[in-house]
């Protein structure tokens, strides 16, 4: 009886597991749906006729970026948990794996993208005859200010915050006070260690993953991913309270989001490994010895 209590029991929270993981991945989806309209509003005021399409991507990088993150997000959930072991040969497992390259290459060109963001910002160059919005009115110049963006009008220039000196924000057509641009760059450099920060934990997450492919379920290998990852994403904790500070709060509860959906993979891994572990006689299989 107790033992069928129990069974009933596991399969309930089973199916509370599948059902908040689904739920967690329906909200990322609205979330990108978001970060598209925000990439479009920003390209409204940084792009010109005649930008190349270089420029084009990197103002979209980051709807590009997440596009990469929830196939390779789907691309894990196959191999962890939808997928059954047997099914896991051939041109499927050249498939998946070929995909999560694709992935790895879109999420580089974000890291490309983002780097060459923060160094236009790098240069502190004054607006020329300027002392405040209202002399670059109706020029197609924006003003910005932590992420916000306002295209400068003689009707709207005397309500914003009135800086004696106006400094050029990178190479667009827009403009900020001296602290404005200052915080454009702490932003910059907060976007290039997010998404680094994600990358390793991507990469610990494949060491797992293909080690259990393999059969491995224990090992220094293992044991050093899990503990780096914990690292990584404190690191992403600490970057959300800083976004919070700001008022962003779009990205603190992405990054809760995004967080949660590798949770569900985790867990996946989590099952994974005890299947594993029971199939070859309950003892964890140790890491091989490197060159074997």
């Amino acid at each position: 009886m107790l033992s069928r209590l129990a069974h009933f029991d596991e399969a309930r929270l089973h199916r509370l597991q599948q059902f908040v993981k689904w739920v967690v991945y329906t909200l990322l989806i609205i979330n990108w749906l978001f970060y598209i309209a925000e990439d479009s509003n920003r390209a409204m005021h940084t792009l010109e006729p005649g930008d190349s399409i270089v420029k084009w991507l990197r103002e979209f990088s980051t709807s590009i970026d997440t596009s990469a993150w929830f196939i390779l997000l789907f691309m894990y959930e196959l191999e962890t948990y939808i997928l059954e072991d047997k099914s896991w040969t051939g041109w499927v497992a050249k498939t998946v794996h070929g995909l999560r390259i694709v992935c790895f290459l879109m999420i580089a060109h974000t890291v490309v993208a983002y780097v060459a963001s923060a160094n236009e910002l790098a240069p502190t160059v004054l607006v020329d005859g300027a002392s405040g919005p209202c002399d670059v009115a109706d020029q197609d110049i924006s003003w910005v200010y932590n992420l916000e963006y306002t295209d400068i009008t003689s009707a709207n220039c005397a309500s914003i915050s009135g800086p004696t000196e106006l400094y050029k924000v990178g190479d667009d057509p827009v403009v900020s006070s001296f602290d404005g641009l200052e915080l454009e760059r702490n932003l910059a450099a907060v976007d290039v260690i997010e998404v680094i920060t994600w990358l390793l934990i991507i990469l610990a997450i494949e060491i797992v993953v293909r080690l259990q492919e393999r059969n491995v379920t224990s090992g220094s290998l293992i044991t050093l991913a899990g503990r780096s990852k914990i690292l990584f994403y404190l690191v992403l904790f600490g970057l959300s309270a800083y976004w919070g500070l700001l008022g962003h709060w779009l990205y603190v509860w992405d990054t809760f989001l995004w967080i949660a959906g590798f949770a569900a993979i985790e867990m996946n891994i989590q099952e994974w490994r005890d299947e594993i572990r029971e199939e070859t006689g309950a003892k964890p299989q140790p890491a091989p010895a490197q060159g074997t």
